[in-house]
């Protein structure tokens, strides 16, 4: 028997049943930050069955974004979706990929620190799978652990069984199953389905782990008696069965589960000191009511990309920009704009000219880059307000040194014989052969010069941004690249490298090397953000 789990952090594992994709991160999240309102201290962690090491290299199309954290990590979009709902940091402990549990394991087995014992997944995998939740637990009243996948998936058996040894290890008293279920609806017969998530309750209880808490997913709102139905075939108290059918926006679900006493539950089961009378939704309210009210103005906003095979690619970029038009008290309307489908100026004209403003977000490869820079450039001269991210920073400056007259100009990213490098790697970096972890990564300092449009945008000349890029501006080319209009307006604190740009005489054309989208909140949204719904409503 393994020895029990000191301190005093209780444990919520979340799993998932009937098929992916169903929200256990925004499920998790959301009620995360309503222990957090009731003054409790919560983290939450992402444990993904894929062999990779992390998600840095997996593509995008198929997993959506990368999430970034403040300590470099590249993780799951579902760490932007903690980060959003409970507006604190996460960090490299939170997010846990297979691919680095099975590494460690066999680096140590090389080393001979089992000392000759056969390695197996139990126990082995599965206790360092559990000192890895334990970690990240530290300090914590509260802490959630969503693992990925469904529930029957081979890859996450693994899982499955650390957090199942886990909880015998702490006790009833410090551990708590929630499982998501699907509840389809029949549209022939006019009904809600409950079979599915009886089998999926039924399949986790195969595998050692009772529900307690089953939450209880919909296309349409379910009927109440659901409730009754879901408890008596599920085994699980009515008072922790919440229904959440789709909602016009994800923030509407921490208000969802505390109507449905999800919260109360979990503080009195695992026996939470709460401030009943403190709990503080104000934020969350604000937000419900803003995402779900229609504005007397609209703006259309193009977003040039080319990985456009998935919604959840540029999830943080697109949650920004509705918290700016929320702020900014605006209706927005996305647009995706192919870059594959700009070929000249006379096409970035015919295709942009109908939106208010325009934003290029990051991305790698050469594919659809000639588009990105047509679109920075016909922004540049049309006035039509420009918000560059990380790669719509490189594509603006390559936009603006043509301009210049350098018309071969371009990163060596792109094309490696070009004879005006504006954008290139940092000394060494050409010589990185591993493409995980090679970039700069993580959170860095920003001096942003006085009388900018960005320094009245951020109010302050330090900010503190994440990155995730590994080709830079070519200080060679700054005057050049001036003479094209844009002008350096932040930079790293010994002036190395170039980390905002703008166009001084522009109503808005703002680029930046970081990811601000990063640290967007959906009740406090992020000065760049705002600044450029601010000037493509204003431009109307």
């Amino acid at each position: 028997m393994e020895k029990p789990v000191a301190g005093a952090t209780k444990f919520i594992f979340v799993t998932g049943g009937v098929l992916s994709g169903l929200g256990k991160g925004i499920t998790a999240a959301s009620l995360a930050s309503l222990l957090k309102a009731r003054g409790l201290k919560v983290s939450l962690q992402k444990c993904d069955p894929y062999f990779n090491y992390d998600a840095g290299t997996l593509n995008p199309k198929e997993h959506g974004e990368c999430f970034v954290t403040d300590d470099g990590a590249e993780t799951d979009l579902d760490l932007g979706h903690y980060e959003r709902f409970l507006d604190q940091p996460m960090s490299r402990v939170s997010s846990l990929m297979s691919g680095r549990i099975y590494r460690e394991v066999l680096d140590d087995e090389r080393a001979g620190k089992y000392l000759g014992k056969t390695v197996q997944i139990v126990p082995h995998i599965t206790n360092a799978i559990q000192d890895r939740i334990i970690e990240a637990g530290q300090g914590s009243d509260v802490h959630f652990v969503e693992i990925g996948g469904t529930i029957g998936d081979y890859e996450s058996l693994a899982f499955v069984e650390a957090i199942r040894e886990l909880s015998m290890r702490l006790g009833s008293s410090r551990a708590i199953f929630l499982h998501v279920v699907y509840v389809p609806y029949i549209n022939t017969s006019k009904e809600f389905k409950t079979k599915p998530a009886q089998a999926a309750v039924r399949e986790l209880r195969s595998l050692g782990i009772s529900p307690e808490i089953l939450i209880a997913r919909s296309e349409t709102p379910a009927p109440i008696s659901l409730i009754e139905k879901l408890s008596l075939f599920c085994g699980i108290s009515p008072n922790a069965v919440a229904l959440l059918p789709n909602a016009p926006t994800v923030y509407e679900v921490p208000l969802t589960l505390e109507r449905a006493g999800i919260a109360d539950f979990v503080c009195e089961r695992l026996k939470l000191n709460r401030k009943i009378n403190e709990v503080d939704l104000k934020d969350w309210r604000w937000v419900e009511k803003r995402a779900t009210t229609t504005f007397d103005q609209t703006v259309r906003i193009g977003i040039v990309a080319k990985y456009l095979d998935n919604d959840d690619t540029y999830m943080s970029v697109v949650e920004a920009l509705k918290s700016a038009a929320w702020k900014k008290g605006v209706n927005i309307d996305l647009s995706w704009v192919n870059a594959e489908s700009i070929s000249s100026k006379a096409s970035a004209r015919v295709l942009l000219k109908k939106y208010d403003g325009l934003v290029v977000p990051g991305g790698f490869g050469a594919r659809g880059v000639e588009g990105k820079i047509l679109a920075a450039e016909y922004t540049l001269s049309s006035g039509k307000p420009y918000l560059g991210l990380c790669l719509g920073l490189q594509v603006a400056v390559i936009a603006a040194a043509r301009v210049a007259k350098l018309t071969s100009a371009n990163s060596t990213e792109f094309d490696r014989d070009t004879p005006f490098p504006v954008v290139t790697t940092l000394d060494g970096q050409e010589k990185v052969l591993e493409t995980g972890g090679s970039m700069r990564l993580g959170t860095y300092p920003c001096i942003i010069k006085k009388s900018t449009k960005t320094g009245r945008l951020y109010k302050a000349t330090l900010i503190n941004e994440r990155h995730r890029h590994r080709y830079e501006v070519n200080n060679e080319y700054l005057d050049q690249i001036k003479a094209g209009g844009l002008q350096v307006v932040g930079s790293s604190p010994d002036g190395s490298l170039v980390e905002i740009v703008e166009a001084p005489n522009h109503p808005f054309f703002i680029a930046s090397q970081f990811h601000p989208e990063f640290q967007s909140r959906p009740y406090r949204a992020h000065p760049l953000f705002y600044g450029f719904i601010d000037a493509s409503s204003r431009l109307k």
